[in-house]
């Protein structure tokens, strides 16, 4: 059996796609696996790209892998690519849990792995881990509504994905705040929408015709955010303080127009670029990174400080 041959044998029908570039890679460069949840959510469109950007200015190949919002696809894609022998692998995982075997795979096979937004905390021997610190981001978006409502408010809070490391530290930052205010800002509503917009549409519906007008809605994402937006639209509720996290250029044109009142950036193109260098300067010779855990701190992006913004050049 020939190499293409085993290769087609060995890896799922999902998975197919990421054997046959493979075979067209040049054998004296390095190969990646690039591994991000879902292209169908912008922010991982734009990690993706970064990632892409910094594996061709390294001069090393790049397998992409789209997780497509499915734990067992962004598996059965890091074991195609163990089955393909790369050399390393930068991964944001859908689910910390769920990839954690997968990940724990690729470490015993002695593949360095790099994690990017979501830390796998369960698994010993990850190169490294580059993200954000969310807990502060949670803060510093709960910081900034209660800046803007000094005298108390009411509020809803829409939630990441369940499972999801920066869902899951997102919202201990927002309760950091939050919860010792609880006299004055009470969280009247509060529900996952799954980082999803149109998810976000429906739940905010809902807790508008089930408790009013608040006066903030604090997301854990941008797609929620522009989500809660049109809910609140729909029903002439312009006034609601809407905040968001991830500033994707949509996100910073409301915010630049008024219509969302801030967005968290973390800079997920700078986290992406030094993930990617970090598991090149390994798998080319063995360089320990300086840092095991590198933490960019996010801050809030208004209308007074766009210019801080990581995609303010994508914008319309």
């Amino acid at each position: 059996m020939n190499r293409r041959e085993f290769l087609l044998s060995s890896v799922t029908t999902s998975t197919l796609a990421l054997a046959a570039p493979q075979l067209a890679f040049a054998q004296d460069k390095l190969t990646i696996l690039g591994s991000v949840p879902s292209l169908g959510f912008p922010f991982f469109v734009h990690m993706l790209n970064q990632i892409k950007a910094e594996a061709a200015a390294q001069g090393v190949n790049l397998i992409e892998s789209d997780g497509q919002n499915s734990a067992p696809k962004q598996t059965a894609d890091i074991e195609a690519a163990l089955v393909q022998k790369v050399n390393a692998i930068v991964i944001s995982p859908l689910d910390v849990n769920a990839l954690a075997p997968a990940i724990e795979e690729a470490v015993k096979a002695g593949v360095p792995v790099v994690t990017i937004d979501r830390r796998v905390d369960g698994v010993e021997g990850i190169l490294a881990h580059v993200g954000a610190d969310n807990v502060k981001g949670g803060e510093a978006e709960a910081q900034a509504m209660v800046a803007a409502f000094p005298n108390g408010a009411k509020l809803f809070h829409l939630q990441g994905q369940p499972g999801a490391g920066p869902a899951i530290d997102r919202n201990k930052g927002v309760r950091n705040v939050l919860d010792p205010l609880k006299d004055k800002y009470q969280i009247v509503y509060e529900q996952t929408a799954n980082f999803a917009r149109a998810e976000a549409l429906t739940v905010t519906e809902a807790g508008l015709a089930a408790n009013g007008k608040p006066d903030a809605i604090i997301c854990a994402n941008d797609d929620m955010a522009l989500g809660a937006l049109e809910a609140c639209a729909a029903r002439n509720f312009t006034d609601v303080k809407i905040y968001g996290f991830d500033a994707l250029p949509e996100a910073l044109v409301a915010v630049r127009d008024g219509k969302l009142a801030g967005t968290v950036e973390q800079f997920p193109g700078e986290q992406s670029r030094t993930a990617v260098q970090i598991a090149v300067a390994y798998a080319r010779d063995k360089t320990e990174p300086k840092e095991k855990l590198v933490l960019l701190t996010p801050i809030v992006i208004g209308k007074d400080n766009l210019d801080k913004a990581e995609r303010l050049n994508e914008t319309k």
